[in-house]
């Protein structure tokens, strides 16, 4: 069994953490609750648009192919420009820790602090495992040789049967001799000239 790559499922819980800070920071700002300034912070100051940005790019797996979010790679140059403040987690967690206390003294963003504490703590344990942030980087793709993928061209014409009904040449017919000897013909032909 495969090792659990922890940060993946941080990076998971801390983006949706994120949107639900910006939608509790909306809604309280909206609503005018009594501290309505915390939900201000929770949308455009730091919180939730920073979150968002820092956890949009997807690392890369260790083991296998990651699959990247549409238009990932325009903010991966962002994040790769902060070097080491973005790709460790032991900063990843500490931040995200940091940033969801003032949200977490208003109802409406009370949710997005509890799910960033959780993506937090999924962070340190990944920074406990040795795990690290490294980009996606695409290749060019490679085109296909003409002539290299195809093998052998098909020998009977379409319709085709599937293969376990097609009938396997025997070692005299492959030399060119029907099998069964020369075919002789059950009616007599005759050459009649009128």
């Amino acid at each position: 069994m495969g090792q659990i790559e922890w940060a993946m499922w941080a990076n998971e819980q801390a983006l949706a953490s994120g949107l639900i800070l910006i939608t509790g920071g909306i809604v309280a700002t909206v609503g005018q609750f009594a501290q309505w300034y915390l939900g201000a912070y929770s949308i455009f100051s730091a919180a939730g648009v920073l979150i968002c940005l820092l956890e949009y790019p997807r690392g890369k797996r260790s083991k296998g192919s990651t699959m990247e979010r549409c238009g990932q790679k325009y903010l991966t140059r962002v994040v790769k420009v902060f070097g080491p403040l973005t790709s460790n987690y032991y900063i990843r967690a500490f931040l995200h820790l940091g940033l969801s206390v003032p949200a977490g003294f208003l109802l409406a963003t009370i949710l997005g602090t509890a799910c960033l504490a959780i993506a937090s703590s999924i962070y340190l344990l990944a920074a406990i495992r040795g795990e690290k942030w490294t980009p996606i980087e695409t290749k060019p793709k490679e085109r296909p040789q003409v002539g290299g993928t195809i093998k052998q061209p098909p020998s009977n014409p379409p319709p085709r049967p599937p293969a376990e009904a097609r009938k396997k040449p025997s070692e005299e017919e492959a030399a060119g001799v029907p099998a069964g000897g020369p075919h002789e013909n059950p009616m007599p032909v005759t050459d009649e000239v009128v």
